[in-house]
């Protein structure tokens, strides 16, 4: 009877051993696999980039087809809805300014289409989700696959669907950063460069980012926030959330797999802030680790390891070159105060431009 016993928590440690493996094997393919499109060797993909690092976290069990099916069905109701809208705008790139108007009405009002008197299609308006907002307790928050599924989201789900959208739909739209935050810039040739913020369903003016009161001119004129990515430095993002959703699955004890995804978006987006936050504070948490465990007082007593000492050097650099830069970290709770201004004072920051162009003739 012993003998079974330890012959079942034998096997129990096998399988949990080899579920692990092949999870750990997961998160290395899906970083090949956009490391890949960013070496230009396959083409780049940002909603293939995005659900890969959806997928790895969630165990290889994302459903990719209901999840390409409802992007599908909105990207053909953008289209009815953009067929079926006029607006007050004669520019030359008005098919492109009626899709944006289209996929921000599907984003922030209830949406119907009337098919027959038996087929009627309604579309309810993503919502803010407060609850653990940037995922700290539970990593799956942050996910477009979770927003198409419950219909709320966050300032880093509502931007990537609405980024995916746009490719679907062919036109072009930028992902931007601000303290903790991500929103999406895009263009017209009326307005110029103008900011939709959909945590609040409204186009911001670029006071209201600098009214965070955490965007220095200095962190602006550095790149830090307020610029637009490119395509590329989009899909290098998406491995910064594969990262960050390693170190939830698995803890911080072993940097190499976060250090080696962030080095590689910053070699694409050396202004990353979040990339070099994220690798400066793997670094760090490792280093006090083996500090406690070797029983040292400081970092310098590990030097006789080189490449702690590199580590050491590299992590010093990076948040040297942030306090440089201008960055300078937000609290959450002014962060939530800061969000939540766009709706006390829609007059005081919204674009009445950006706003006036989405009204019907």
């Amino acid at each position: 009877m012993k003998h079974k016993s330890w012959l079942l928590i034998f096997f129990i440690i096998c399988f949990f051993t080899v579920k692990a493996q092949e999870v750990t094997y997961l998160y290395q393919a899906t970083f090949n696999k956009i490391d890949s499109m960013l070496k230009d060797q396959t083409i780049l993909n940002f909603r293939e980039s995005v659900l890969a690092t959806e997928n790895a976290y969630l165990d290889g069990k994302l459903n990719y087809k209901e999840i390409n099916e409802r992007i599908q069905n909105l990207t053909k109701l953008a289209k009815i809805v953009s067929a079926k809208e006029s607006l007050i705008y004669s520019e030359s790139d008005k098919d492109t300014v009626v899709k944006h108007a289209a996929l921000f009405k599907i984003f922030t009002d209830t949406t119907t289409i009337v098919f027959d008197s038996i087929h009627i299609f309604t579309q309810s308006p993503y919502t803010y989700d407060f609850d653990d907002m940037w995922g700290e307790k539970d990593w799956s928050k942050m996910f477009v696959s979770k927003l198409l599924f419950t219909g709320n989201g966050n300032c880093h789900s509502l931007p990537y669907l609405y980024k995916i959208l746009s490719e679907e739909l062919n036109i072009p739209a930028y992902l931007a950063f601000a303290p903790n935050h991500i929103y999406i810039k895009t263009f017209s040739k009326k307005m110029g460069w103008y900011n939709t913020e959909l945590t609040s369903g409204t186009f911001p003016v670029d006071a209201w980012l600098m009214a965070s009161g955490y965007i220095s001119v200095d962190a602006v004129k550095n790149g830090l926030y307020m610029d637009t990515l490119s395509t590329k430095q989009s899909v290098a993002n998406c491995l910064l959330d594969l990262a960050q959703g390693y170190q939830h699955k698995f803890g911080k004890d072993n940097p190499d797999f976060v250090l080696k995804c962030c080095s590689t978006v910053l070699k694409y987006h050396p202004t990353n802030v979040s990339a070099m936050l994220t690798k400066a504070e793997a670094q760090k948490f490792y280093i006090q680790a083996q500090m406690k465990a070797k029983n040292v007082k400081t970092p310098q007593e590990l030097f006789g390891d080189n490449s702690i000492k590199e580590m050491y050097s590299d992590m010093e650099q990076t948040y040297m070159k942030l306090h440089q830069s201008g960055y300078r970290r937000m609290p959450e709770e002014m962060y939530s105060k800061w969000i939540a201004s766009l709706k006390t004072e829609p007059n005081k920051y919204n674009n009445p431009q950006a706003s006036g162009s989405k009204k019907k003739k």
